[in-house]
């Protein structure tokens, strides 16, 4: 079924949902600087739009980061991407690794969960009960990367029963080839693929 994007973004009904924008995994001093370099390139400026327009509007922003103990107690040790993040740059609690940019906020309004464990907010934080206490049925998914954490997301949250819209330029995977493959053959099964720019035209309505 089809839905107008004015309709499936109302804001009365609708949460941007950021991933990972923090220093570890796409500041300055980001652990993968490939990912870094890509998300830099083009979504995080359009990232920096959206949120701003998100609050005008009075949707709300929910900010979701991974943190883990120099230890690693209570976290995952399961697959490769959770040794590559162990010998990154820290993403202790407090950290500036774990940490949100501070170009994304948060703003008052906006609410920051963390994670310890897992690939993706919905299953690893209160994410799904937040947004349900929220009123939230549509979710807007931005962030890092398409590669494993916002796939992951988008197939947790269409599980959980809510509507999710991708906007394909505030959303970085790479190589920049393969996310865009994941988007249009994936995702784009799952998620309404759109643009910023139509997002911020949705809100003006």
């Amino acid at each position: 079924m089809k839905l107008d994007l004015a309709d499936l973004v109302a804001p009365r009904h609708t949460a941007v949902v950021t991933q990972e924008l923090q220093g570890a995994v796409v500041g300055p001093g980001a652990g993968l600087r490939e990912l870094a370099d890509e998300a830099r390139r083009v979504a995080l400026p359009n990232i920096s739009r959206l949120l701003p327009a998100a609050r005008a509007a009075s949707a709300r922003v929910v900010h979701c980061l991974v943190q883990r103990r120099p230890d690693g107690v209570g976290s995952n040790h399961n697959a490769k991407i959770f040794a590559i993040g162990r010998s990154a740059v820290s993403i202790a609690p407090g950290s500036p690794g774990a940490t949100l940019l501070p170009e994304f906020g948060p703003h008052p309004d906006d609410l920051v969960l963390t994670r310890r464990h897992g690939l993706g907010p919905m299953g690893g934080t209160e994410l799904d009960a937040v947004l349900r206490n929220l009123g939230a049925s549509t979710i807007i998914a931005v962030g890092v990367s398409v590669n494993i954490a916002i796939t992951n997301l988008v197939m947790d949250a269409v599980n959980a029963g809510y509507r999710v819209v991708l906007p394909r330029d505030a959303v970085a995977g790479i190589p920049t080839e393969y996310a865009d493959a994941v988007i249009d053959n994936t995702l784009s099964l799952l998620a309404t693929v759109t643009t910023t720019g139509d997002v911020l035209r949705a809100w003006q309505h």
